[in-house]
């Protein structure tokens, strides 16, 4: 199994940054390939700068070793070895109308000091942070996700969808980080689905990606905007920053696993702003996106 997902995300990586690439039409990810002293590397791209996309990076990694002490109490489990691989990205346009995205899918295997497996579990989703609320944008992400989640259980989008919407939350702002997707996580096998099963649904979950977000960016991607519309959407990308340095676990299982700091803080954004007490004028476009922030909907 885990050489299996290691190729799907390496061919994965290169689907999603050529197409990232040819939206762009300007700036090209930068390569760069890394080892884990502890065992393990990664190949991190990163565009900068672009005509479209102002940062983004479509990350793979694949590393093993020795479970740290913190996360043996994180997993309550005792001295053991874990190999754990994963596609990791975040997308911040330039234009403050073209949402951030951000996806992640994972598989990890804890073993005991002999070799044995004794646990494995994929992990992922994807989710939508928009600076300016387009419905017909929440409506296509969402219904995206769910097409995916259908093929496999009827029940998955909207247990996902939930999972998502409890998980991307800044509780200390009382508000969610974006308008939601898919979050899933410890998919294990049961007597109704194998692990294979799984690799199934999170391999068509991943392969959705590009159907839900590229069409929202290419339509986005040009609309005219001003400095208003700039400092709105820096403000929301220090909502994006706190939330990925105070709640977020793979930022956390990054750190603490002695991850490489540079993948591990590529998701955030290269301009952002933090207002004191700041609050968007009552009626607004921007207060329209902070009513939906702090009471998510159902899009589909």
């Amino acid at each position: 199994m885990r050489l299996q997902f290691v190729e799907y995300i390496k061919q994965l990586q290169d689907t999603i940054t050529s197409r990232l690439e040819a939206i762009d039409g300007s700036a090209r990810f930068k390569e760069d390939n890394w080892v884990r002293k502890e065992g393990g590397g990664g190949r991190t791209r990163v565009l900068e700068n672009g005509a479209v996309i102002e940062k983004g990076g479509v990350n793979i990694s694949e590393v093993h070793g020795a479970l740290a002490p913190a996360m043996q109490k994180y997993f309550n489990v005792g001295d053991c070895d874990f190999f754990a691989c994963g596609l990791s990205l975040v997308i911040h346009p330039k234009n403050p109308y073209a949402p951030t995205v951000h996806a992640n899918w994972r598989y990890f295997e804890m073993y005991e000091k002999d070799g044995t497996l004794v646990d494995s579990w994929f992990g992922g989703g994807q989710d939508l942070t928009p600076y300016y609320l387009f419905e017909e944008d929440a409506i296509h992400f969402h219904q995206t996700c769910k097409t995916a989640c259908d093929a496999h259980d009827s029940e998955f989008y909207p247990h996902y969808k939930t999972r998502c919407d409890e998980y991307f939350y800044n509780d200390h702002r009382g508000e969610a980080r974006g308008i939601g997707g898919l979050f899933f996580d410890y998919l294990k096998a049961t007597p109704e689905r194998s692990m294979q099963d799984w690799y199934n649904f999170v391999t068509q979950i991943g392969n959705s990606f590009l159907d839900a977000y590229a069409p929202i960016l290419e339509k986005r991607k040009a609309l005219p905007y001003g400095e208003k519309q700039r400092d709105w959407q820096e403000v929301r990308r220090g909502r994006y920053v706190e939330f990925n340095l105070v709640h977020d676990k793979g930022t956390l299982f990054g750190l603490k696993t002695n991850g490489r700091i540079e993948s591990i803080l590529m998701s955030l954004p290269p301009h952002v702003q933090w207002r004191y007490d700041h609050h968007p004028e009552p009626g607004s476009e921007e207060a329209k996106l902070v009513d939906v922030l702090e009471n998510p909907r159902d899009w589909v």
